[in-house]
């Protein structure tokens, strides 16, 4: 590491490529189906946008790069290469950056897999969700079980040393046995890092017209939707898992995981010693990230913004204009410069997220006051309850208060 590299800060960035084949039945990300013509057309913007985004970052180091979606995969991998070429032209990337790519194993052939790693991309976060075929038909999936694991297997054999899995619990038709037997052959699989999900139902996807509160039925799954047209009811769809089955799902999986070798250091993370997600970790301890690409978050400085959203708004954006900071501008949109009394909620739930939970010297360090002058009394409040521990200067969630994470995290609201 050389001088510059020591005095620099850390930065994380993430690159969103926007499309995907086919929209999943629970998916509410940003994404949607395109030609390859405006793939082509996207990427060259994006490396436009990488270009005058990197002007500004000259003091900064990148860490790690999480390039997400929608479907990365979905690309020509000449496509990838032109993004990464334009990456490490304008970014100073530290050699040891962790480099991930999210790949569906729908759409992944073994030629891409090379070229990521002549990319330097040294991470594959694929999206299995379920080891069930029935289950992936129900959540939309475009893939089998059996294509994801020619997609392990080529990338092992490419070499790919580094490998996560996403998983889904608490979906439609899901049984306790079938979950028990996603893992298993996940884990016989052994990948690097696993991330078990619990299905979130949203407003304006699929399945909140089937198990959303206004559907018929509601979470008993008995409702039924209406096709495209509208015209006549679709076919019935599963029941989801009741409250005491994700429960003991839940409840399952950690044990199950911590068997096989796989530590939790996050509530729904999973790893192998030595190979937790250090992107993920670095949103969860307040390290700078930077968003490229269509609808693409930022938090740099202290203050948080989101990228154009409308697809047609982006690709018309000029990065030609002058020194292309008013188009980084309107790009950006509105700025959320974060209060104190922000920052500081923002360390304890996204801190306690972690197995590890926050520590007071870090607090002390960041904001110049004890953890305790500010937070004390929810402190003890939670301690008698049994939903925190501490362990010297350190401050975590218990076990139970892992499972009502969402509660006790908002009580760290100020």
């Amino acid at each position: 590491m050389t001088r510059d590299d020591r005095q620099s800060k850390p930065l994380e960035l993430y690159i969103h490529i926007p499309f995907c084949e086919k929209k999943c039945n629970y998916c509410d990300f940003l994404s949607f189906r395109a030609l390859p013509q405006l793939h082509r057309e996207y990427t060259k913007q994006l490396c436009r946008e990488i270009r005058t985004a990197g002007r500004g970052m000259e003091n900064y180091r990148v860490v790690t790069i999480f390039i997400g979606g929608g479907t990365p995969s979905v690309f020509e991998p000449v496509l990838i290469r032109q993004i990464m070429e334009a990456v490490g032209e304008n970014f100073r990337v530290a050699p040891e950056a962790e480099v991930t790519i999210e790949v569906n194993p729908g759409t992944l052939l073994k030629n891409k897999l090379a070229v990521y790693r002549d990319c330097k991309i040294n991470r594959l976060s694929i999206g299995l969700q379920s080891a069930d075929n029935r289950e992936l038909a129900w959540l939309g999936r475009i893939h089998s079980y059996e294509d994801f694991l020619k997609t392990f297997q080529y990338a092992r054999m490419e070499g790919f040393s580094n490998i996560s899995v996403d998983l889904m619990s608490g979906i439609p038709g899901q049984t306790f046995d079938s979950w028990k037997n996603t893992l298993k052959k996940v884990t016989m699989l052994k990948p690097e890092h696993i991330s078990a999900y619990s299905l979130i139902v949203e407003e304006g996807t699929p399945f909140w017209e089937v198990y959303g509160p206004k559907a018929e039925g509601g979470k008993s799954g008995q409702g039924r939707t209406k096709d495209r047209e509208g015209e006549r009811p679709a076919a019935g769809w599963p029941a989801l898992p009741d409250e005491d089955m994700e429960y003991k799902i839940y409840s399952f999986t950690r044990t199950y995981l911590a068997g096989q070798g796989y530590g939790r250091y996050e509530i729904s993370n999973y790893s192998r010693p030595g190979w937790e997600c250090r992107h993920n970790i670095g949103y969860w301890t307040e390290v700078p990230y930077l968003g490229l690409g269509l609808g693409a978050s930022s938090y740099v400085m202290g203050c948080r913004f989101r990228n154009e959203s409308d697809i047609e708004s982006y690709m018309a954006l000029d990065f030609s204009a002058g020194d292309g900071g008013e188009t980084l501008e309107a790009l950006h949109g509105p700025v959320q410069k974060l209060s104190r009394e922000e920052r500081m909620e923002e360390f304890m739930f996204l801190g306690l997220r972690m197995v590890q939970g926050v520590s007071e010297l870090d607090f002390a360090a960041m904001f110049g006051v004890k953890l305790t002058s500010v937070y004390g009394p929810v402190l003890e409040r939670l301690k008698k309850d049994g939903l925190v521990k501490q362990e010297g200067t350190r401050i975590a969630l218990t076990e139970w208060g892992m499972d009502v994470s969402n509660f006790v995290l908002s009580e760290f609201l100020l």
